[in-house]
């Protein structure tokens, strides 16, 4: 096996990464002069929606954090419990941004200001959560997982991604990231080339 499922989602951090730097600059140029890029927002609403939350999320709730309680992690005063609840605030924050991008791309005060506020609560967020999966729950994981059990993860999060996104979906949600990060002017993440995602493995 090539890659553990859980160094999988650590690259897809460094992509998600990417974006939230593009959204915290469509915030500032919100918050400092007035002006928001709706397709650029609505783009990486895209993303943060598909990408981060039914793909990468995805793959934790559905499978990751099921494999995890099934080794002994309570869910109600364990790790993945605080987890789920980062990821419901997290789509609330995307929610208040969607609402919010026609009226302050038309020049709205009050809703530039609900955009920027949703915006940097989300990336604040995301950073501190990405942050914490990182360096403590993957670490847990690959303690607790057996081979087999890293096998069936790697197993699981192919199929979400070529039959549940769709063949394809994850490739065209990288390249959304990249296009951003060169609208922005933001560096692409190291994962960027050669990244190990789990679509790279099916056939």
């Amino acid at each position: 096996m090539n890659w553990k499922p859980t160094e999988i989602l650590s690259s897809e951090h460094r992509v998600i990464e990417q974006v939230l730097d593009c959204l915290e600059r469509m915030a500032d140029d919100c918050r400092r002069h007035g002006v928001l890029d709706a397709q650029a927002a609505r783009d990486a609403i895209k993303f943060f929606r598909d990408f981060a939350d039914r793909c990468h999320h995805g793959k934790e709730e559905t499978h990751l954090f099921p494999a995890l309680e099934a080794r002994g992690f309570s869910r109600d005063e364990g790790p993945t419990g605080v987890m789920l609840r980062e990821h419901d605030q997290g789509r609330a924050c995307v929610r208040g941004m969607d609402e919010a991008i026609d009226a302050a791309a038309a020049g709205d005060a009050a809703a530039q200001r609900r955009f920027v506020e949703h915006a940097t609560h989300y990336i604040d967020l995301l950073r501190e959560h990405i942050q914490k999966e990182d360096h403590c729950l993957f670490a847990m994981a690959n303690q607790v997982f057996s081979d087999d059990d890293q096998r069936d993860l790697l197993g699981a999060f192919q199929r979400v991604e070529a039959e549940e996104m769709g063949a394809g979906t994850h490739e065209k949600l990288l390249a959304l990231a990249d296009a951003l990060a060169e609208k922005f002017g933001v560096s692409r993440k190291a994962a960027a080339a050669g990244r190990p995602h789990a679509c790279g493995h099916h056939g």
